[in-house]
C-alpha cells in the first residue's frame, strides 16, 4: 500500500468509525455507568471484533456474508432483534439506580462485542476496506501489516472518545432527572437503530 492509499484509507476508516451508531451509543453508555478506565473493556471488545473482522475479510469470508441475501437479512434480522431488546432493558433499567458493584469487566466486554459483531453495518465497512483499498497484485498479508494496526489505533481512539464522553456526563451534577433522562435517550438510540436497521431488511427500504 503506498503512503497516499495509506492516508486515504486512515481517512475514510476514520469517518467510519467516528459516525455515530449503536458502537458509541455502548460507549457513551459504559462510560456513564462505570467510569471510564472500567468502562474501556467495551472498548477491548469493539477491537476484538474489529479484529476479528479484519482477519475474516482477508480471507473473504464477510464477501460470502454479503453475497448471501439469506445469510445477510438473518444478520439483519438478529442485529434488530438484540438491539431492541437492549434498548428495552436500558429504558427500563434507568429508573432504577446504578448498581453500588460494578459490571465485570468480562460482561461489558462481551456486551461490547456483540453490539459489534450483530451490526451489518459492520460487514460493509470491512468489504469496502477490502474492495476500494486493498491491492490484488500485492500480497494481502504484507498489506494486513498497513491496514490492521492502522484501522485498530483509529477505532481505539474513537471509542475511547465516545467512553470519556460518557465518563464525563456520569460525573457531572446531572441530578436524578437527567440522569434518568439521558440513560433514556441513549437506550432510546439502541431501540431507534434496530428499527432502522429492521426497516431495511423490509423489501423496498434499503
Amino acid at each position: 500500500m503506498s503512503l497516499g492509499g495509506w492516508a486515504v484509507f486512515a481517512l475514510v476508516w476514520t469517518i467510519f468509525v467516528v459516525s455515530p451508531g449503536p458502537n458509541a451509543v455502548n460507549c457513551i453508555r459504559n462510560g456513564m455507568n462505570f467510569g471510564f478506565l472500567r468502562a474501556l473493556w467495551g472498548v477491548a471488545g469493539i477491537l476484538t471484533q474489529a479484529a476479528l473482522f479484519l482477519t475474516l475479510s482477508a480471507v473473504g469470508i464477510t464477501a460470502l456474508i454479503a453475497a448471501s441475501p439469506t445469510g445477510f437479512l438473518a444478520a439483519k434480522i438478529a442485529g434488530t432483534l438484540v438491539l431492541v431488546w437492549l434498548g428495552v432493558r436500558a429504558w427500563r433499567a434507568a429508573d432504577r439506580p446504578l448498581p453500588a458493584e460494578a459490571a465485570r469487566p468480562g460482561s461489558i466486554w462481551l456486551r461490547a462485542f456483540m453490539v459489534a459483531t450483530i451490526n451489518p453495518k459492520s460487514v460493509a465497512g470491512y468489504l469496502a476496506v477490502f474492495s476500494q483499498f486493498v491491492e490484488p497484485d500485492v500480497p494481502i498479508g504484507a498489506q494486513m501489516w498497513a491496514i490492521v494496526p492502522t484501522a485498530l489505533a483509529i477505532t481505539a481512539m474513537s471509542y475511547s472518545g465516545y467512553t470519556a464522553l460518557g465518563a464525563l456526563l456520569g460525573r457531572a451534577a446531572l441530578g436524578a432527572v437527567g440522569n434518568r433522562l439521558v440513560r433514556r435517550g441513549l437506550a432510546a438510540c439502541f431501540i431507534l437503530y434496530g428499527v432502522a436497521l429492521g426497516a431495511t431488511a423490509v423489501p423496498g427500504w434499503d
